[in-house]
């Protein structure tokens, strides 16, 4: 049976950056339309099931209720973590069930969640997060749709998607409890930042900031991706990516960037350096020091240990949902036949 999984984050949109910024909210409310939306635009493209994981807030579970459409709602059994192993462990679920597509409701860090759990997902990120240089900006009714022409095969994927760049982080060297370090990842960004706090509640101090590698740079963008679209603009189709050097800003650096590091909240930034950096070349990056990804403050980096960061595209494969429709159109996809179907 055709299947599109949906994965919502119900925390996207909500963090520490409502109170220390102008960034806007994503209520539940809107989660729960915004799913709604994509369930009934899949149901019209031919989907037979609908794929999603339960949530503290019962956001998948009022969405669905009283749908009123012949149509399969499939809940996968998953425990909660109340972290990002909610989204890392539903898009593993969700690759083995077989689904054909996934829509995503969340920000950078939802789907680099996602992408841990599947990389090269079908995927149509939509923007409910904070941090939204990845997702895109379109009517989830009409992302439904292009997700269901995927899923039951009446657009071929591989012609209407591509695999998005990511920063693939390989750490060398022991930790300090002789644990072997694991591989990780960002979709958009991956920072070292001169801080002692993984869980740090504080917005980035550019007095920190060490370097960060970007797989694209868009000055149109919030957080670091529009900082290095201000420097060296870099698109998600271009085979390469962007490295930027920093400088604290009170120690008289080469060069200023004034840049919206979060929604209505502007800083300048130091830099010592900048340039493009190719595909799979390694930028080397020494501890002591905290990586941030997809402005996310995510793993200590030990002293004596060195990561390697690496533009390469092995990410998911985002759907190009204009590109999808338009073909499904074209090739009939909506068109009915005279009483096939009432009102």
């Amino acid at each position: 049976m055709s299947a599109v999984a949906i994965l919502s984050n119900p925390r996207s949109g909500s963090d520490v950056r409502r109170l220390l910024t102008s960034a806007a909210s994503s209520t539940i409310e809107n989660k729960i339309s915004i799913l709604r939306r994509v369930i009934h635009g899949a149901f019209e493209a031919g989907v037979e099931q609908v794929v999603l994981t339960r949530d503290p807030f019962s956001i998948t579970r009022r969405a669905t209720e009283n749908l009123q459409l012949p149509l399969e709602v499939v809940f996968l059994d998953l425990p909660l973590y109340h972290d990002e192993r909610d989204s890392v462990e539903a898009a593993r679920a969700m690759r083995s069930f077989g689904c054909g597509a996934v829509v995503s409701l969340g920000g950078d860090g939802t789907n680099r969640a996602l992408t841990l759990g599947w990389p090269d997902a079908p995927l149509i990120p939509l923007s409910t997060g904070t941090n939204n240089a990845f997702p895109v900006h379109v009517e989830p009714t009409v992302a439904g749709m292009a997700a269901g022409l995927i899923a039951t095969g009446a657009v071929d994927r591989s012609a209407h998607s591509a695999r998005a760049k990511v920063v693939a982080v390989e750490v060398h060297g022991p930790a300090p409890d002789g644990a072997e370090e694991s591989s990780d990842l960002a979709l958009v960004d991956a920072v070292a930042v001169d801080d002692p706090y993984v869980g740090s509640l504080e917005l980035f101090d550019p007095e920190t900031l060490l370097v960060g590698v970007f797989t694209r740079a868009d000055p149109a963008a919030i957080g670091f991706s529009g900082l290095a679209g201000a420097v060296l603009p870099c698109t998600p189709e271009e085979d390469r990516g962007v490295v930027l050097q920093f400088s604290p800003p009170s120690g008289n650096p080469a060069r200023l960037v004034r840049a919206p590091l979060a929604p209505g909240w502007f800083t300048s930034v130091g830099l010592a350096g900048s340039d493009y950096v190719d595909l799979g070349a390694p930028v080397e990056v020494a501890g002591p020091c905290l990586l941030a990804f997809d402005g996310e403050r995510s793993r200590r980096l030990h002293p004596g240990q060195v990561a390697a960061l690496r533009v390469v595209r092995h990410g998911p494969r985002v759907i190009d949902v204009g590109s999808v429709v338009h073909f499904g159109t074209r090739a009939g996809a909506f068109e009915l036949r005279v009483g096939d179907c009432g009102p």
